[in-house]
């Protein structure tokens, strides 16, 4: 049975025999989308891929992907598309309706939009798809760069629900979790709410850590009671912020790769907008936000967001 349009674009995969899109396309191929695309092609999925960083399109089309010169002309070719953007501006660039995706998108072409931008940026897209016969759903997601090379990350849908159940299989080529949020733009809004808290705990997870320091106490001992007590979370039990507690994280590699803190003092920019819009009270999402800020005038912008504990460790 058709579905909307789109049921002579699935072909079977090469690998597993599953159903996937015959052409897909890709677009940001950073940390998180390089990784991303990855598992798409190791899934059967026939790619074809767009990034202004050369490297980053010669290590996909080095594995099977094709390339595109420009958004543009990468969308007229494919069935849909994956963005894996760093803020609203690329966004909007990516999107254009003039020059961008929606100028040359086929009619039913289904946009994934993975970046983690402004709820109302998600909506403003999807009317504009609306427009040109096209559809859009918003889908940012979480558990970071080790989860995005394992295929193990978790995304948050915002759309509609025919658009949601058709667009599963495909992130279930690069995440384990695909929960649907609510209408466009509630993807976003899952997310930035999670990185607000994250911010909030792994400040708090390396005021813990450097505290117990100067009074003295083994950092892999207060570990041990905080991950078995009521303190216990993700910034402290599985990402922790001091050097030597955890061997694969990025606090034990010189806060090198991750999640930058410029990219976290971002979302905190953009939950202080979407919270201003909405009229919320979010007075430690505004001082975690105030917090990277600082960090990144430190000269840490690139360092993973967990640098908080060294940061904190140096203010007197």
């Amino acid at each position: 049975m058709a579905v909307l349009g789109l049921s002579k674009s699935f072909a079977v995969c090469a690998t597993g025999g599953k159903r996937c899109f015959s052409r897909v396309g890709f677009v940001g191929l950073g940390n998180m989308g390089g990784h991303m695309a990855r598992n798409l092609l190791e899934k059967g999925h026939k790619l074809i891929v767009f990034d202004v960083n050369e490297s980053a399109v010669l290590n996909l089309t080095a594995i099977g992907a094709d390339r595109a010169s420009n958004p543009a002309d990468l969308a007229r070719d494919v069935e849909v598309v994956v963005s894996m953007l760093p803020s609203n501006q690329h966004v909007l660039d990516v999107y254009d309706i003039k020059n961008g995706l929606l100028s040359s998108a086929k009619r039913d072409t289904l946009l994934i939009d993975s970046s983690t931008i402004d709820p109302f940026v998600s909506q403003t897209l999807a009317k504009e798809a609306e427009k040109s016969g096209v559809r859009f759903i918003d889908s940012p997601v979480s558990g970071g760069v080790n989860a995005a090379k394992d295929g193990t990350l978790t995304f948050m849908v915002g759309g509609s629900k025919v658009n949601f159940e058709l667009v599963v299989p495909l992130l279930k080529s690069m995440g384990s979790r695909i929960v649907h949020c609510g209408d466009v733009g509630m993807g976003q809004a899952a997310k930035l709410c999670n990185n607000m808290l994250l911010a909030v705990s792994m400040i708090g997870t390396a005021e813990a850590f450097n505290l117990g320091q100067k009074l003295g106490l083994d950092p892999k001992v207060l570990a041990d009671i905080v991950n078995s007590s009521t303190g216990r979370c993700w910034s402290s039990e599985l990402y922790n912020p001091t050097p030597g507690i955890l061997d694969n994280v990025p606090s034990s590699k010189n806060y090198e790769g991750g999640f930058g803190a410029a990219l976290m003092a971002k979302d905190l920019g953009l939950v202080q907008s979407a919270a201003a819009k909405v009229e919320a009270s979010i007075p430690l999402g505004s001082l975690a936000h105030q917090i990277y800020r600082a960090i990144i005038a430190h000269g840490f912008a690139k360092k993973d967001f967990s640098i908080v504990y060294q940061f904190l460790k140096g203010q007197k």
